[in-house]
């Protein structure tokens, strides 16, 4: 039967994971249909195209009723991770061939003598130099010539390099080089994939832009055969409506600027879970959150604060635990662009349990993936992992996982852990279980820790919500570990980060270079590069289908004292009617917001170090961040969620709660009956999604919008 409603056409959010691909439809009545389909490492658009299809056999809506699509795919991630990507090389400015190798002269940590950097995405091989020059402001010291740029890329080409970055010295300011060599290159080697600096990072800061313009090439070969072919295979199944991809910072992007500058997506699916997180805490009345997303392959953290994900504008993408410190560099390839802070370690669902060659027992960052899984899916591992041990210690169904679609296997699962752990460390394999979960435990602790306690906040203070397949499974004992007393489960934990894409906006972000002292800055410039910024926001969004009247510009500033390397981003309203003067017929900045940005500067550094100053301060950058409002934007307080997502077992297991004590007879639930009331611990609260623990000294209800409470008592 065909649903009918007045509310719409059919949306849906897609998160590819390590795992499990997950797949929400937003029908016109605004009940959501979920899906969880394994992920085809060989293939990941096969998945998107299986899940969706079932999601419309089940429902009966049509193909062509399917209005937007908004993915978020690991792609860009997983061809740096794997070093799959293109065969990159690198035009720069003669002399600095090397800047990728000595990059920040630093290690991500002082004593770890095992630390190795990463290799350069474009090796030195094929990294070139022009001989070409400009000043810092931005006049030609020395003449680009096309003759060299034709021989140098021919050379290139001949090598087999399949795309090219190209960053001059201080293009940020003059892109006149870059530009010449940039459409020289397309129109000589269409076969090539050219990024230039000023197309995707127009910043100071040699290293990182350098490094950043290197990622987008690397990866764009791959990004952009990924995108075309997912639009041809969902047109196998008459789907033809528009996708967007999830953007790092938390906004959608249309499928072409993804297709340009995939670096702004590389941490694409986490950035759906957060954005959730944050509409959902408005709704409940919860500003500030801690994020916790488990999956398959990593955990991942984030804080909401007043309402808002919290941002970076730069962080490096490495293996292992990723955090977007402002204390941790050096250990990952750079990439500054705007994104949400997420905290990133290595222990999900498929996270294999191993020994190392001191005897101590290691969780992750190594994972099983989809394929072949975890020993308890039967598919030729026997690798034990974070499932397994749940598995043992009675945690998830020993039948079936995702709703009966997955057949498991537990005995599977006892011997791979006796194999690989408790024999070798003469335990038990409960025990061994119970320590593989502990060590998972602790590492996503400390990814929590980076995103709360490494940035001045107390977690004791905040509320965690938990979602992806493996959050609600291990958020109160992580809770536990930091002190946090209250932990949410929202509705469709398990497939949150899909649904968090639904409640996204679309975003574009600019940025113009300015390096001037606040106090005396150009004025006519600052307006100029303002207006700039905006009209280039208007534009993009104005190509996605976005009318002026659905456009928000949110202006921002990077500044810092003169005479340091680093700067603070402050948000600031920019009125063209209030703020500026025209001035001879020229647009002028008005001296009262300059005054306010350096006061709100001021107090920004004051709150992030703890002490300032009275040097002045240096304007270092404008922004503009262009958010268009989605008139179908997922509403909270208004959808409703298939039954069949909320079934779950009853009756009773026994589940190990503690090491060294008995199993307790624990009571099953399906979420769906959890109401209002208070139910006391040990609880497992089943859901086709994800498994909800609730361990002896908690309480769980479900509050107005289906979410269920977990309150822990210490």
């Amino acid at each position: 039967m065909k649903l009918e409603s007045a509310f719409g056409g059919v949306r849906i959010g897609c998160d590819i994971g390590g795992t499990f691909t997950d797949i929400v439809l937003e029908a016109p009545d605004l009940t959501l249909y979920v899906n969880k389909t394994s992920t085809t490492p060989d293939n990941p658009a096969r998945a998107v195209v299986e899940g969706i299809s079932l999601l419309l056999a089940q429902t009966g809506i049509a193909p062509g009723d399917i209005t937007e699509i908004v993915h978020g795919t690991t792609t860009a991630s997983n061809t740096i991770l794997q070093r799959v990507g293109a065969k990159t090389a690198l035009l720069t400015t003669l002399g600095f061939r090397d800047v990728l190798e000595i990059a920040r002269i630093r290690t991500p940590t002082m004593f770890d003598l095992t630390w190795k950097k990463p290799e350069p995405l474009a090796p030195r091989r094929w990294r070139r130099e022009i001989n070409e020059r400009l000043a810092a402001d931005g006049s030609v010291v020395t003449p680009i010539t096309t003759d060299e740029v034709l021989r140098v890329a021919a050379e290139l080409a001949g090598e087999g390099v399949e795309a090219i970055a190209i960053a001059f010295l201080h293009s940020y300011i003059n892109p006149a080089h870059e530009i010449l060599a940039r459409d020289l290159l397309i129109r000589h080697f269409p076969s090539l994939r050219i990024t230039a600096s000023c197309d995707v990072l127009p910043e100071m800061k040699e290293y990182e832009r350098t490094s950043t313009t290197v990622v987008n090439a690397y990866i764009l070969p791959a990004m952009r055969s990924y995108l075309e072919q997912l639009k041809i295979d969902l047109a196998t199944i008459g789907v033809t409506a528009p996708i967007q991809v999830m953007a790092s910072n938390g906004g959608m992007m249309g499928i072409d600027a993804a297709s340009r500058k995939p670096v702004f997506a590389v941490a694409s699916g986490p950035a759906g879970g957060v954005t959730g997180a944050a509409r959902l805490g408005a709704l409940t009345g919860d500003p500030d959150l801690i994020v916790f997303d488990m999956g398959g392959t990593t955990a991942k953290a984030s804080i909401v604060h007043e309402g808002e994900p919290s941002l970076t504008n730069e962080y490096e993408f490495r293996d292992g635990i990723s955090a977007p410190s402002r204390f941790i560099k050096g250990g990952g390839y750079v990439l500054k662009v705007p994104a949400i802070d997420i905290s990133e370690v290595g222990a999900g669902g498929g996270s294999v349990a191993a020994i190392d060659a001191g005897g101590l027992l290691l969780v992750g960052p190594e994972s099983v993936g989809a394929s072949p899984g975890p020993a308890c899916y039967r598919l030729g591992s026997m690798r034990p992992t974070v499932t397994d041990a749940n598995m043992v210690l009675g945690f998830l169904n020993p039948v079936a996982l995702a709703g009966g679609s997955l057949k498991v296997y537990p005995e599977l699962s006892a011997q791979a852990i006796a194999d690989a752990i408790a024999g070798p460390l003469r335990l038990s394999v409960i025990e061994a279980a119970h320590g593989i979960r502990h060590v998972a435990n602790v590492n996503m602790a400390r990814a929590i820790r980076a995103v709360t306690v490494e940035r001045g906040r107390d977690p004791r203070d905040m509320t965690m919500i938990a979602f992806g397949g493996g959050g609600p499974l291990h958020a109160v004992d992580v809770a536990r570990l930091l002190g946090i007393r209250r932990v949410i489960a929202p509705v469709t934990a398990g497939v949150f980060s899909a649904v968090g894409m639904l409640a996204a906006d679309a975003e574009h972000n600019f940025v113009r270079a300015v390096l001037q002292p606040l106090s005396t800055c150009d004025k006519a410039r600052f307006a100029q590069h303002l207006r700039a910024l905006s009209e280039q926001g208007l534009t993009a969004l104005a190509t996605e289908g976005y009318e002026a009247e659905s456009v928000s510009l949110v202006t921002r500033a990077d500044l810092r004292f003169i005479g340091q390397s680093s700067e603070l981003t402050i948000d600031f309203t920019a009125d063209f009617t209030a703020d500026f003067t025209a001035v001879g017929g020229v647009l002028e900045v008005e001296d009262v917001l300059l005054t306010r940005l350096d006061a709100d500067f001021r107090r920004t550094y004051f709150k992030t170090f703890g002490y300032t100053t009275d040097e002045p301060v240096e304007l270092v950058n404008l922004r503009v961040a262009a958010r268009g409002v989605s008139a179908r934007r997922l509403d909270f307080a208004r959808i409703r969620i298939d039954a069949q997502a909320l079934d779950g077992l009853s009756g009773s297991r026994p589940v190990s709660f503690t090491r060294g004590q008995s199993a307790l007879e624990t009571r099953l639930m399906a979420r769906s009956l959890i109401g209002a009331d208070a139910q006391a611990g040990p609880l497992v609260i089943e859901s086709y999604d994800t498994t909800i623990v609730v361990p002896p000294g908690c309480t769980a209800r479900r509050d107005a919008v289906g979410n269920i409470l977990i309150d822990i008592q210490y």
